[in-house]
């Protein structure tokens, strides 16, 4: 099993080490400890020699920090989260809604005399930093760089990954090495910039044509690199990671220790990139006035994935669909009430075993019923494992790392005979995933400018959700990815290429909850008869195919456009899946892509 069912962090753990972080203050003279998330590469997902939020805290959510002060510790956590926080924190810590209220008002407002609060300037990005330092003037308080508190008091923390890195084949990968370090170098001469500094592994791995292990569900090496404008690159990771991938490489990669990186920055001529969002605040300092602020360069071209990166990610989810479809054939053959969660991940994972293209899940399965359901990112333990009871809805989102393509995947089924309220929200969700799927939209708009059209029929009904409409996805990469989103923060506008998920939602606290995710595909779209010739459209390609229980459907809340749309889906998952699984699953297939 990828996945295991262990707890990893529970609430009475805090305390005392909340106790020992507090007398660490002390040592240094300082009034409290910012604890992020994230690693020094600012990924969203850490390895656990860098989960120190989840050890200091119990919270194990993949956003969020905590302010530890000497009489008050605040997590601050975002609507996907504020359910969770409950079960995972003790008493000693405050909950803080995220964003609505910022770090520095928080500060404000629970140290009113000032004060120093301690900072690790690897952990922190200098956009994070400048932002809560300008919020704080005038307020007496002050952030200070230093070494890392929890990591001092942190006396089993385990050693940094170190997997080995190998090549990603260039059949899944459509273009060299060499080429993406020429087209991306080309950027950087256009804008007059010596070289740019890369911290974030799924970019580097991607520009090199490398993936690693680094980071559980996430096929990346860590390391840091620079891109030069002669396309030659500076790469700095440990050589036993790299045993594999020298060949690969080549001359024009050269391979440092990562301890040399901030000695290597110091020799630098600039101007050098770096992005405000994701590079450490020391790399910063250490360049000084060299530095200038630009996009990651390597962020939108990844994101813009070519054909064979398309392909390979439709093949990849048509073998996932079929996986997933057994799964929900056999589940449908059991009485309520005799499954657990546990059982339904564990069968899960071992239908998607089956294919040798399978490197891993894409993350750690969701499968939360009844209650858990309304816990967005519910993961479930020997201790929270529960029976799928009648009238209870199952949140079963999940996806696998193949070596072609990430899938991400999220269907609701019904459990015995559900609640008529929950069969409205549920119709009300799939409306919404409908009307995106459907959407056809000019060239130049952003997430920001769409993802009302997946929220509109809660909306209408007086619901909504906490989390963004959708998420950027790699090419057996990240299964979250930037810079694009379908999030009202989300101003990159989408391009031909770009994957993203479609996953509206309900959460009703105590009761149940509801997504429905595809993964799709920015395309052209072809013009329309009477359409404007001189107005250049775009719209979506669905990748994800699996059936959406139509027991959940409220047909009268269903419009013909919708109902028909739905129809036409299922009639391909049907063509599509039908010949990839079992006899007893195509029958089961048969009956659940039925027309409505």
């Amino acid at each position: 099993m990828f996945q295991s069912f262990e707890v990893t962090a529970r609430p009475e753990q805090g305390p005392p080490r909340l106790k020992a972080l507090r007398a660490a203050l002390d040592a240094e003279g300082l009034d409290g400890f910012l604890v992020p998330r994230a690693d020094a590469h600012q990924g969203e997902y850490v390895a656990p020699h860098d989960d120190r939020l989840a050890w200091l805290t119990g919270f194990t959510g993949s956003a969020g920090f905590c302010v530890a002060l000497r009489d008050v510790a605040g997590v601050f956590i975002d609507g996907r989260y504020r359910t969770q926080v409950k079960a995972q924190v003790a008493d000693e810590y405050t909950p803080v809604p995220w964003p609505e209220v910022s770090l520095a008002t928080w500060l404000k407002d629970q140290s009113p005399e000032g004060g120093s609060i301690g900072f690790d300037p690897w952990l922190h990005t200098p956009g994070q930093i400048t932002q809560t330092e300008e919020a704080l003037k005038g307020s007496g308080i002050t952030l200070r760089p230093g070494p890392n508190l929890v990591d001092r008091i942190w006396d089993d923390q385990p050693a940094p990954p170190m997997q080995p890195a190998k090549v990603h084949p260039i059949e899944f990968a459509g273009e060299s090495h060499a080429a993406k370090r020429g087209r991306l170098a080309q950027t950087l001469k256009d804008a007059d910039e010596r070289a740019a500094v890369i911290t974030l592994p799924d970019s580097h791995n991607w520009l090199l044509n490398i993936r690693g292990a680094d980071i559980p569900r996430n096929p990346v090496a860590h390391g840091f690199a620079v891109l030069h404008a002669d396309a030659s690159v500076d790469l700095f990771m440990a050589d036993i990671k790299l045993t594999q991938v020298h060949a690969h490489l080549g001359p024009d990669v050269r391979c440092h220790a990562p301890e040399s990186f901030l000695t290597f920055l110091e020799t630098l001529e600039g101007p050098v990139r770096l992005e405000k969002q994701s590079v450490p605040v020391i790399v910063a300092d250490t360049l000084g006035d060299r530095a200038v602020w630009g996009d990651d360069p390597c962020a939108l071209p990844k994101a813009c994935k070519n054909e064979a990166e398309i392909s390979g990610s439709a093949a990849a989810h048509l073998r996932d669909g079929a996986a997933l479809c057994e799964l929900l054939a056999w589940l449908d053959a059991q009485p309520a009430g005799s499954v657990t969660e546990t059982q339904v991940v564990s069968r899960l994972e071992a239908a998607r075993r089956k294919d040798n293209a399978l490197q891993d899940i894409s993350f750690e399965t969701i499968a939360g019923t009844g209650p858990n359901g309304a816990i967005m990112h519910y993961r479930v333990t020997e201790e929270t494992d529960s029976t799928l009871q009648d009238g209870h809805l199952l949140v079963l989102d999940s996806g696998g790392q193949y070596l072609d393509g990430t899938t991400d995947i999220t269907r609701t089924i019904a459990i015995g005979t559900p609640p008529a309220e929950a069969r409205a929200a549920f119709t009300r969700v799939l409306m919404g995933m409908i009307a995106m799927s459907r959407l056809r939209w000019p060239v130049g708009l952003a997430g920001s400018h769409i993802e009302a059209v997946g929220r509109m029929p809660l909306w209408l009904a007086g619901q909504d959700f906490d989390h963004g409409l959708g998420h950027g996805v790699g090419a057996y990469l990240s299964v979250h990815e930037g810079p694009q989103r379908l999030s009202r923060i989300s101003n990159v506008p989408l391009k031909p290429g770009m994957i993203l998920s479609n996953e509206p939602g309900y959460y009703r606290e105590g009761a149940f909850g509801i997504r429905i995710e595809n993964l799709l595909v920015v395309r052209a779209a072809p013009a329309l008869p009477g359409g404007d010739d001189h107005r250049a459209m775009l719209n979506w390609e669905t990748l994800s195919f699996a059936p959406i229980d139509r027991r959940l459907i409220d047909i009268v809340l269903l419009d013909a456009s919708a109902r028909d749309w739905l129809n036409r889906y299922h009639a391909e998952v049907a063509e599509k899946i039908g010949p990839r699984v079992s006899q007893a699953t195509k029958l089961w297939l048969d009956a659940a892509t039925a027309p409505l």
